[in-house]
């Protein structure tokens, strides 16, 4: 049974690119100078997440949770190591080494107060974690989850949004809560979260959706007796746009991670499409922008909000990226993007337009009525509005990137291996997962990064636990089998087998496209695993080369030549260690040859065609987080850029495009 394996993406500039004087550099490549002006303004203005424009800089809250959220996303899609160093510099100034989050340390649990606001910057500690599997941060991510865990409900099932608000659900809440109870659950394999998660957002639509506009109204008091509440609905008076625009981004985020089996799947991707339209149908038609109250666009006083645009612009791209939206709203997306860049894009970076902030009752009173809503203060470099700029942001360079490839490629399945290699890690937790060149292993020895790659596409990057059949690559576009695993590393390893490789060879004629990342031969089995690869006429050789021995990375370094096998526009520098070699016959082609000066002349990359598909491999996984995600480049390996291109290529192969 294959399990599905979703990842976030992004893309735009990359690090560790080296460049000739005149030579057009690749996508993902280095330089400030190609830094989006708000990016470059964050990271200069705001050093380490100091943000200047709240009283208490630096502070924990959600405001620096959705900015590190945006800086988080244009990591994902730029390789660009500098921003995750920034986000976890931003977290640390408030995690102790012991996991304790300083604005807590005094605070008797459960938290008094309960406010959901402050668990929004869980979702970047989930993610520290996530990619560096240091305890400090699951212990932090796990005493807000615990929060949530105790957080009031009302009679419906509901959160309340705080303590302070009883029996009231804000769609605020949505995007403060939810992702991160997802992601929480995604982590550490419990279902409950997950579904909890879901089942929140689905209340909020049954709830507090207007059935006259489609659209979602910013509070409900489910016992009807707050002053602003509706005496029949208890709803708030009208439609906030960035309430909205909170609802959208968590529905979008958390589908990403839904299993396609997922039972409650199918509802919540109607909730979403639903509400991306409904968004749609009230965009400005002149601006490409929304007004601070939704649906009053004419109306005296009513102004168009830069965070709630950024928002929609997001959501929308990204639903239709992951095949939840339809292809039309990618005018919407295109009308409202270059309205940001318009209106509330300065050259020095600024981004204006952005409403302080908007509540519901509290002292003093806010009564959700209209004149309360287009009274409030606006100004420029708000957090929040960047924070979703930059989400914006990371789906549009993805959406430049991937070009009409979408089109052809979106919901189609790429599949990664979970048998030949099935090497399993303890979280935490006590629960054991999958881990090694997996789509959602985002540590060193994951394949996130390269799931983002093909997810840029609108791919669905599954994983297949067990053995493969023709069943199983039934619908499967491309199919990556990666290190194959050895006793040494598995005392249960899975070899292949000539029935498996029978049927990853028929589904190759059928026309698939089969990727083999090997390894050398202490790391990885090549005996069994050139039962398929000699099919192809590709014949890994148990050796080992390019070494690295003390952190010294000098023999780890091959150069791939622009033009290489067709499928390399760029040069690149590409990190591959304690590699493999590859011996090719019959059809199969040599297109990557080592340096002849370090032993030289060694395949390092082939492909073969085979009957209507095609096999690409190479003697190391090389585009695996450790080297592909910016932290960690010794030798300024650009392997982040090159993996773009490689992934491009694959697409174009499995989808019958010229590119």
């Amino acid at each position: 049974m294959r399990g599905v394996v979703a990842a976030g993406v992004w893309l735009a500039i990359g690090l560790g690119c080296a460049t000739a004087v005149g030579q057009e550099k690749p996508e993902g490549s280095a330089g400030d100078s190609g830094m989006d002006p708000v990016l470059q303004r964050v990271m200069t203005a705001w050093p380490d997440g100091r943000i200047d424009t709240v009283k208490k800089p630096g502070e924990w809250n959600y405001e620096l949770g959705t900015l590190l959220d945006g800086v988080i996303a244009e990591w994902r899609v730029t390789g660009d190591g500098r921003l995750f160093a920034y986000a976890k510099a931003a977290v640390d100034r408030s995690v102790d080494k012991d996991g304790v989050i300083h604005v807590y340390e005094d605070t008797p649990y459960p938290v008094d107060g309960h406010s959901m606001d402050n668990v929004e910057m869980g979702r970047t500690v989930l993610t520290m974690y996530r990619v560096t599997l240091d305890e400090r941060y699951y212990k932090a991510a796990k005493f807000l989850h615990d929060q949530m865990l105790v957080q009031p409900k009302n009679a419906a099932g509901g959160y309340w949004h705080k303590q302070i608000y009883p029996n009231q659900m804000w769609l605020d809440g949505a995007y403060m809560s939810e992702p991160f109870m997802e992601g929480y659950g995604k982590s550490f394999e419990k279902t409950k979260d997950t579904d909890e998660a879901v089942t929140q957002l689905l209340l909020m639509d049954e709830h507090m959706r207007d059935r006259r506009t489609g659209l979602l109204h910013h509070g409900w008091d489910q016992s009807k007796q707050m002053e602003w509440a509706d005496k029949q609905t208890g709803l708030s008076p009208e439609i906030w746009s960035r309430a909205m625009g909170w609802y959208a981004m968590a529905l979008v985020d958390v589908l990403e991670r839904m299993p396609t089996t997922d039972p409650q799947r199918l509802a919540l991707e109607e909730v979403t499409r639903r509400t991306l339209m409904a968004v749609a149908r009230y965009q400005d038609s002149g601006s490409g922008l929304w007004w601070q109250v939704m649906d009053k666009g004419s109306q005296k006083g009513n102004y168009l909000e830069a965070s709630a645009s950024c928002m929609f612009v997001y959501a929308m791209a990204k639903g239709v990226r992951m095949g939840v939206a339809p292809m039309s709203l990618e005018q919407n997306v295109t009308k409202g993007w270059a309205g940001i860049q318009q209106r509330f894009v300065k050259p020095d970076g600024t981004l204006s337009g952005t409403v302080k902030v908007a509540g519901l009752g509290g002292k003093p009173y806010r009564s959700g009525t209209y004149d309360y809503y287009v009274g409030e203060a606006v100004g420029d470099n708000d957090a929040k509005g960047v924070g979703a700029y930059l989400l914006a942001l990371s789906e549009i360079t993805q959406r430049q990137r991937a070009g009409d490839l979408m089109r052809k490629a979106r919901g189609k399945t790429v599949l990664i291996d979970g048998w030949f290699n099935s090497q399993m890690r303890k979280t935490p937790e006590g629960n054991s997962l999958l881990f090694h060149y997996k789509w959602k292993d985002t540590a060193n020895s994951g394949y996130s990064e390269w799931a983002h790659m093909f997810e840029e596409y609108g791919m669905q990057a599954e994983m297949l636990d067990h053995a493969p059949r023709a069943e199983d690559l039934k619908g499967v576009a491309i199919y990556v089998i990666a290190s194959p695993d050895i006793p040494a590393l598995n005392p249960n390893p899975h070899f292949m087998d000539e029935a498996s490789a029978a049927a990853v060879e028929a589904w190759v004629k059928a026309g698939g496209v089969l990727v083999m990342m090997e390894n050398d031969s202490e790391h990885a089995d090549q005996t069994h695993f050139d039962l398929l690869s000699d099919r192809f006429g590709i014949h890994f050789n148990p050796v080992t080369r390019n070494r690295e021995l003390n952190n010294d990375y000098a023999d780890t370094m091959v150069p791939i030549a622009a033009g290489t096998g067709g499928i390399f526009k760029h040069a690149h520098k590409a990190l591959m260690k304690e590699t493999c070699t590859i011996t090719v016959s019959g059809g199969a082609k040599s297109i990557l040859e080592s340096d002849n000066s370090k032993g030289g002349g060694d395949t390092m990359m082939a492909t073969a065609h085979a009957g209507k598909g095609l096999v690409y491999a190479n003697v190391d996984p090389w585009i695996y987080n450790e080297y592909t995600d910016g932290r960690k480049q010794p030798l300024g390996e650009d392997n982040f850029a090159g993996g773009l291109e490689l992934t491009r290529w694959l697409v174009a192969q499995a989808t019958g495009s010229k590119d």
